[in-house]
C-alpha cells in the first residue's frame, strides 16, 4: 500500500542527560495502520526550519496531543505556573507549520493540543482549567494508573449537521475519549465547530473554505483506532485526503514533464 510521508510534530523534553523531541506511539502507530501513510517526525527548531520546503516534500501533517499547554502569551492568556507546564520550542514550530499547511492545502489533522494550536495559530484563544467553569463537564481523565481506564471511551459529542466530520461520520451523537483540561474560548475566525459536547465545549473544528482536509479534534482517537470505529474513521478519511494530495502533486508533475 502507498505510505505517503506525513509530518509529525514532536514534544521537547529532557531526560537520560538529553534534549529529546519526541511524539508518542500511538500517534505514530495511528498514522501507519489508521492511515496508513509513514510517519515523518518534524524536530521542534521553530524558525530555523524551513516550512515550505518541508510542505513540498510531505502530504499531510499532524499535530499530536502532549501533557504541555500553548503559552498563554501567544493568545493574551494568563502565563502562570498554574496553566502549565509549557513547550515554547514546539509553539513556535507547531503554530508556523498549520498556518502555512492551511495556506498550501496540505491535509491537515489535529489532536487534543493539537486543535488548541490551530485555534491559537488562527487567532482564537483559549479557556484553561474548564472543569471549574459553572455548568461544565470535568473532561479530565479519571484518576488511575491504567491508560485503558483513563483513555476510556465515556463522552457524548454532537457532530454538527452539514460539516466535514458529519462526512466522515454522519450527524449526530457519537462516543469519544476526550481528556483535556483546555478548550477553545474565543475561534479562530477562519474555524468553524464541527462538534460539540454537552456541556457546550468546542470538540473539533475545521478550517472554512479549506483547500484540503483540514480538521482538528478535542478528543483521542489514535488512543483507540485498532478497536474503536469512530476513531478509525477520522484516521481513514486524513489516510484518503493525503493520498488525494499526493496524487494531485504527482499528476501535476507528470502533466509539467
Amino acid at each position: 500500500m502507498q505510505q505517503p510521508l506525513v509530518a509529525i510534530s514532536t514534544d521537547v523534553r529532557q531526560f537520560d542527560n538529553y534534549t529529546w523531541h519526541a511524539a508518542p506511539q500511538q500517534y505514530l502507530e495511528a498514522a501507519l495502520s489508521g492511515a496508513g501513510v509513514f510517519p515523518v517526525l518534524v524536530p521542534s527548531f521553530g524558525d530555523r526550519l524551513d516550512f515550505d520546503e518541508l510542505l513540498s516534500s510531505v502530504d499531510g501533517v499532524m499535530i499530536t496531543g502532549s501533557k504541555s499547554n500553548v503559552h498563554p502569551s501567544l493568545y493574551g492568556g494568563d502565563a502562570s505556573e498554574a496553566n502549565g507546564p509549557y513547550d515554547p520550542a514546539r509553539d513556535a514550530t507547531t503554530l508556523p507549520l498549520i498556518r502555512k499547511a492551511v495556506e498550501r492545502g496540505v491535509p491537515l489533522l489535529a489532536i487534543c493540543r493539537g486543535i488548541q494550536e490551530m485555534n491559537v495559530a488562527l487567532g482564537g484563544t483559549l479557556a484553561t482549567e474548564i472543569q471549574e467553569r459553572e455548568g461544565s463537564l470535568d473532561h479530565r481523565a479519571p484518576a488511575s494508573d491504567n491508560q485503558d481506564e483513563r483513555f476510556a471511551i465515556r463522552q457524548t459529542i454532537s457532530i454538527k449537521p452539514a460539516s466535514c466530520l458529519a462526512g466522515v461520520f454522519g450527524a449526530g451523537d457519537i462516543m469519544v475519549n476526550s481528556v483535556h483540561r483546555q478548550a477553545i474560548d474565543r475561534l479562530g475566525p477562519k474555524l468553524q465547530i464541527e462538534a460539540v459536547a454537552t456541556d457546550g465545549a468546542v470538540e473539533a473544528v475545521s478550517v472554512r473554505d479549506a483547500r484540503a482536509f483540514a480538521v482538528g479534534v478535542q478528543w483521542h482517537p489514535e488512543y483507540w483506532v485498532k478497536s474503536d470505529s469512530v476513531s478509525a474513521k477520522i484516521f481513514r478519511a486524513f489516510g484518503d485526503a493525503v493520498r488525494l494530495h499526493a496524487a494531485a502533486k504527482s499528476g501535476a508533475r507528470t502533466a509539467a514533464e
